[in-house]
């Protein structure tokens, strides 16, 4: 069986996903067998596997990290809220059904078998299993049903590396306070410390190392510097979501949805010098971009109604009527349809007229489509003109079913009307083909010629992960992280 090591934080968003990622990177160029494992993640940026299975995105970037194919083993549990008190839950990688938070956490240890089957496997094929936890260890109103942090440590007998983020403020108080919550039993299985995201000079910082010693008689594996590598988040704290200003030549502004997901189809944009993307919460700031992209979201209904009323879907259509091209995904697709229906309640039930910027009516049945797709688009005009005949990639996850009296937008569907388009595939824009001639085309709209790099997204993600590992290698003690997976608990 497998060493392991995992990785348990502070607080959700203190750099988790990326600390893993670095680790498997690492222990990859080390020439171990290495894989990611997270019993439980709530998000709504999930990944298809080659055999059609959801997992969450952080489990798909980590195995690419490691150098392997992601499977619904490194993520047997994922949640995706659909209302503010329940969720869509998938076990191993197939929806299981609709649940209410509080039946959710009346059965969930019912879902430690299915766990502890996934750990296993992985386990018996890989040298290291680097695990994730969730949020923080010592919400002591859930520990004791946990099966993400300390419980799923003491299921597999992992040591643990707690982790807190010293950019929000009071990383002292993260890490003490963490550590005097735990139980005994669970203090004794922490290893050790990191201090992530430190910014400016680190040896200003030996004070505070030598603080955090003596108060947790825990050593401090390393200091992570703020680190300027792009790296795909998948958790809705990200930073990326900020509503920020067009600082770029070109401006992609993105409807932030309330409950979008998968916001990292467009991450591929920010690779291009002089793309500027900005996720819009309100009319007030769509402005006057260049493109508009509606993403995907996880409850299409309620996200149109907030369209409806917020304002934004007026603002949307005043921009398409002065000529702005508008790109809609999935979930974004379908509202920009004439209409869309629940009858099953797959999502939130009912129906509701969407924007008509499409004719294309969607249904939504009991039954999810999950998988990974590639193609071509198809000989169309209009300003996405400058993608036919583009290779595409992606995958595709959707409840809902959508006929179309448009001309096609790929050989494999998605609609198209004028400088209106739409399609159901994620990560459709990750293709350097497609990336690239679209970011051409937003120059030239402006008179002006791009003259920067084209890159495939895969090969651009695979030197950002070098990057990461390589700043997480020199900040960490590896020789003390070697000796604890070789220890254990």
């Amino acid at each position: 069986m497998a060493d392991s090591i995992m990785i348990q934080g502070t607080m959700s968003n203190v750099g988790k996903s990326f600390l893993t990622a670095a680790l498997c990177r690492i222990f990859k160029q080390d020439g171990f067998r290495t894989a990611p494992f997270k019993s439980q993640n709530m998000a709504l940026n999930s990944y298809v596997t080659a055999e059609g299975m959801e997992i969450g995105r952080a489990q798909a970037l980590q195995a690419e990290a490691a150098g392997i194919e992601p499977t619904a083993l490194m993520n047997p549990i994922l949640l995706k809220p659909t209302t503010d008190v329940g969720s869509q839950v998938i076990v191993n990688g197939k929806v299981r059904g609709n649940m209410r938070a509080v039946e959710y956490f009346r059965r969930k240890k019912e879902l430690i078998p299915d766990i502890m089957a996934a750990y296993e496997t992985l386990s018996a094929a890989h040298d290291i299993i680097v695990i994730e936890g969730a949020g923080s260890p010592v919400e002591l109103n859930l520990k004791a049903d946990d099966i993400v942090n300390m419980g799923l440590a003491k299921l597999v007998s992992s040591p643990v590396l707690l982790v807190g983020d010293i950019d929000r403020g009071g990383v002292f108080a993260q890490l003490m306070g963490t550590l005097n919550l735990l139980e005994n039993d669970e203090r004794d299985m922490v290893k050790g410390l990191v201090v992530n995201q430190f910014r400016g000079d680190i040896s200003l910082f030996q004070d505070g190392i030598d603080i955090l010693e003596r108060l947790s008689e825990k050593p401090v594996v390393g200091v992570v510097p703020y680190t300027q590598c792009d790296i795909e988040d998948e958790d809705s704290l990200s930073r990326k979501l900020n509503d920020s200003s067009a600082d770029g030549i070109i401006d992609i502004a993105v409807v932030h949805l309330p409950k979008i997901s998968n916001f990292t189809d467009v991450d591929v944009f920010r690779q291009y010098q002089g793309v500027s993307v900005r996720f819009v919460s309100s009319p007030s700031r769509l402005g006057d971009p260049d493109l508009i992209i509606i993403p995907g979201t996880k409850s299409t209904i309620s996200d149109m109604e907030w369209m409806r009323n917020s304002g934004m879907e007026n603002t949307v259509k005043s921009a398409v009527q002065r000529g702005v091209p508008i790109f809609g995904i999935c979930g974004g697709y379908q509202i920009m349809g004439r209409k869309i229906s629940d009858p099953l309640g797959s999502e939130s039930g009912g129906e509701i007229d969407g924007m008509g910027l499409l004719d294309i009516e969607t249904v939504f049945s009991g039954e999810k489509r999950q998988t990974r797709i590639s193609g071509k688009f198809c000989n169309i005009g209009g300003f996405f003109s400058c993608l036919s005949g583009a290779d595409f990639y992606g995958y595709e996850i959707h409840m809902g079913r959508t006929n179309s009296t448009e001309q096609h937008l790929t050989d494999c569907g998605g609609s198209v009307r004028g400088d209106v388009v739409g399609c159901y595939v994620h990560g459709i824009f990750d293709s350097a083909q497609v990336s690239g001639a679209l970011v051409k085309r937003l120059f030239e709209a402006k008179n002006l010629t791009f003259n920067g790099t084209v890159t495939d997204r895969r090969q651009y993600r695979d030197k950002q992960l070098d990057i990461l590992a390589d700043t997480v290698r020199k900040s960490l003690d590896m020789e003390l992280i070697y000796r604890i997976l070789r220890e254990g608990i």
